[in-house]
């Protein structure tokens, strides 16, 4: 009689446990990273807007609409640092309706941004794929206010 020698099962369900939890946690890891860094953006994207939109009104008297609008980036880029995240030049565009810092104008200003999607490096050719990020902001001037700027 030939006796067949029987394979243990024991901890086999382990290492099953293992793999089965690195093929599904890796790829929800990478998509929560992913998630976070459009989400922080985004949320930073409106605060920049906002900021800068109101740091675009509130110019001191004398000051010319260049100057505004240099307040207006440095407002938005600080919003946009405390999420972490570098307003590059060119991402941040403000319009005025009819005119600039003057009764009853109003001041649009729209921020448009990507955010690189995580560990994909440039080396796989093309561009790193991206999430587009945009937010608006519309300050109203006031109506009784005094004209600033150059007009």
């Amino acid at each position: 009689m030939s006796r067949r020698r029987r394979r243990s099962e024991r901890g086999s369900a382990v290492v099953e446990f293992s793999w089965l939890a690195v093929l599904l946690l890796v790829p929800l890891i990478y998509v929560m990273l992913a998630v976070f860094d459009v989400q922080r953006t985004s949320y930073g994207a409106t605060a920049a807007a906002r900021a800068a939109g109101r740091a675009f009104i509130i110019v001191p008297a004398g000051l010319s609409e260049d100057e505004a609008q240099e307040r207006a980036f440095e407002a938005a880029r600080l919003a946009m640092k405390d999420q972490g995240v570098e307003l590059r030049s060119g991402e941040l565009k403000i319009t005025c309706s009819p005119a600039c810092l003057e009764p009853g104008s109003t001041v649009t200003v729209e921020l448009g941004t990507e955010v690189p999607l995580p560990f994909i490096p440039e080396a796989l050719g093309g561009e790193r794929p991206a999430v587009q990020v945009s937010a608006s902001h519309t300050e109203p001037y006031g109506d009784y206010r005094e004209a600033k700027g150059d007009g």
